[in-house]
């Protein structure tokens, strides 16, 4: 059982940065590959970025490869997202998710296990 609390949302302009983190509990963190996925209000889930369990592997979501970037620490239980020059249209709620059946990592919602509750990230043009 692992529980995810993200942490690091908020309202920020048009080319300015946040750094979300993602907190999680149990002692075999490394075992789970991380995502973070976005939902804008009427819109589906959509994937963001991951990264695979022990050799950090990581992948994107064409909106946002370059100016994001995903990261974990194992020792401290943390995956973060990096985003810079943010645009409106990243205006969602993030979530950060985990999945021990996927080790090396997916970009379908479907395929991990637990959730975090989110964090709102507003982008005012």
């Amino acid at each position: 059982q692992v529980q995810l609390v993200e942490s690091g949302g908020g309202l920020v302009q048009a080319g300015d940065s946040l750094r979300l983190s993602c907190a999680a509990s149990g002692r075999t963190f490394s075992n789970y590959a991380m995502g973070w996925f976005r939902q804008a209000p009427g819109k589906e889930r959509e994937f963001v970025a991951g990264i695979s369990g022990r050799n950090g592997r990581t992948y994107y979501a064409d909106a946002v490869k370059g100016r994001f970037t995903i990261s974990r620490d194992n020792a401290k239980n943390t995956v973060s997202l990096q985003m810079n020059s943010l645009k409106p249209e990243d205006t969602a709620v993030y979530y950060c998710a985990a999945t021990s059946t996927y080790y090396s990592g997916s970009s379908r919602s479907r395929d991990y296990n637990y959730w975090g509750q989110g964090t709102q990230v507003t982008v005012s043009s």
